[in-house]
């Protein structure tokens, strides 16, 4: 049996959400009172989207699936996966190989955290990440979502010239 839509409540209209000159992701975390990522992805009842820059840090959407009704269902991740497209990274408590592997296929990098991680915390580290550039999977996406800034070059001549000191 196929997986139900999700319900998607639209916070902030997208296209002028961290509408800024600086550098920008989409993330998303799974997060059962959207203050603490507490949630494994592929059981999550909800996503909270937002868009992130250095500056500020928006929320774009809400995301509301109903619960599995048993545990390794696969058919519950392709819509998971498919809410979170134009996302960077989701936010989770635990996820499992196959939606690993599905996350990193449709070029969304999953990150578990610890328990009890603030949303709030996660949002003003990556508004610094973003700025310094420092994490590989976040450079790598800034390359990718089109919302980068011409700094990024600097660490493709970097990895051209090699590491040899």
């Amino acid at each position: 049996m196929p997986a139900p839509n999700p319900v998607r409540l639209t916070i902030c209209d997208d296209k002028n959400a961290a509408a800024t000159a600086s550098p920008s992701l989409d993330v998303a975390f799974a997060t059962s009172d959207f203050e603490v990522v507490d949630q494994h992805f592929g059981s999550a009842t909800r996503f909270a989207i937002y868009r992130v820059s250095t500056q500020r840090a928006d929320l774009l959407n809400l995301t509301q699936f109903e619960e599995a009704k048993h545990v390794g269902n696969e058919n519950k991740l392709p819509a998971k996966i498919a809410a979170l497209k134009g996302c960077a990274a989701v936010f989770c408590q635990a996820v499992g190989g196959s939606a690993i592997q599905q996350l990193l296929a449709g070029g969304i990098q999953p990150i578990k955290v610890n328990p009890n991680t603030q949303v709030r915390e996660t949002l003003a580290w990556l508004r610094a990440e973003i700025g310094q550039g420092s994490t590989p999977w976040v450079v790598k996406a800034l390359r990718r979502s089109g919302r980068g800034d011409a700094s990024l070059s600097r660490f493709d001549a970097m990895e051209e010239e090699g590491w040899d000191g």
